[in-house]
């Protein structure tokens, strides 16, 4: 399991080159495809609960979300309960430049197979802009720091996303425990989170960027 390293002090730079992150994710990537399916199985359940009760979702008329893939926490429950209980919920398509388009998720019955092992819905295009209608965005991660600096798969695709969400929306990134608090390596497009979601709870970071 990839253990929580300290952050004495906030210094991107020694910290911002790509095989630095590489280097990370090849780690944290391990641990999960290490981590036995019903542990995987419980986290998503765990997840779906936490974050249907969490006041930022409940309050929410959109949620902008996404399909989990391999060894990520498991969202498939998360979905339905969003669904269940009236949210309008919308899903990434990815686009040949690496941007991320959206379209409405009504249920499984409407994913298809796309690039890279993903499953996108088939509904109308909504645009790259329509995540900024959503008042809670839930998205993928590696890990993410005590400051909610967030290391993703190395596409840019959320980075470019969060770009676009108006700043005090909440962006919430799901993880298991132990990648909740890692030096994370910085770089100038990198864009933060306001919370993590795992199995331990929500932590709600304070923007300081």
């Amino acid at each position: 399991m990839v253990q929580p390293q300290s952050e004495p002090g906030h210094d991107p730079a020694p910290r911002s080159s790509a095989a630095a992150k590489l280097a990370l994710r090849d780690q944290l990537l391990t641990s999960r495809n290490r981590r036995p399916l019903l542990e995987r199985a419980q986290a998503a359940r765990t997840i779906a609960d936490q974050l249907s009760a969490a006041s930022e979702v409940r309050r929410a008329a959109t949620v902008a979300a996404y399909v989990a893939m391999g060894s990520e926490p498991g969202t498939a429950a998360l979905l339905d309960a969003l669904v269940a209980t009236g949210k309008r919920v919308v899903l990434p398509v990815l686009l040949p430049d690496g941007d991320l388009d959206w379209a409405v998720y009504t249920g499984d019955q409407d994913l298809r197979p796309a690039r890279f092992g993903l499953l996108e819905p088939v509904g109308e295009r909504l645009g790259i802009e329509a995540v900024a209608t959503a008042d809670a965005v839930l998205l993928p991660g590696l890990a993410v720091s005590r400051r909610g600096e967030r290391l993703g798969r190395g596409g840019g695709s959320y980075d470019r996303a969060l770009g676009r969400v108006p700043v005090g929306t909440f962006t919430c990134v799901l993880l298991y425990d132990e990648e909740v608090g890692v030096a994370v390596p910085v770089e100038p497009h990198d864009r933060p989170v306001t919370a993590a979601a795992s199995p331990a709870g929500i932590t709600r970071f304070a923007q300081t960027f």
